[in-house]
C-alpha cells in the first residue's frame, strides 16, 4: 500500500477550534508548524503587533518569544 501524500497540506491553522475555552474560562491555542506569536496575534486579534499579549500570558511556557514549538498550548488573553 503506498504511503499517503501530504505534499499539498499547508500549515498555519489551529489544531484547536478558535476560541476554545479552558478550565479557567480563558481561550487556548495549540501551536502548529509554521506559527509565530505575531501570526497567532494577527489571526486571533487582527493585529500582529499584539503578539506581546500572548507572550506575557505565557511567560511560564515561552522562554524566548522567537521560539515556539508545535504542540505547545498557549493561553490567549
Amino acid at each position: 500500500m503506498p504511503a499517503p501524500d501530504f505534499s499539498n497540506v499547508q500549515g498555519g491553522s489551529s489544531s484547536t477550534a478558535p476560541g476554545t475555552t479552558n478550565d479557567t474560562g480563558g481561550r487556548t491555542y495549540v501551536v502548529v508548524k509554521g506559527d509565530s506569536l505575531s501570526a497567532i496575534a494577527q489571526r486571533e486579534y487582527g493585529d500582529a503587533k499584539e503578539w506581546q499579549r500572548i507572550y506575557e500570558a505565557n511567560r511560564d511556557v515561552i522562554k524566548n518569544p522567537d521560539l515556539i514549538y508545535p504542540g505547545q498550548t498557549l493561553r490567549l488573553p
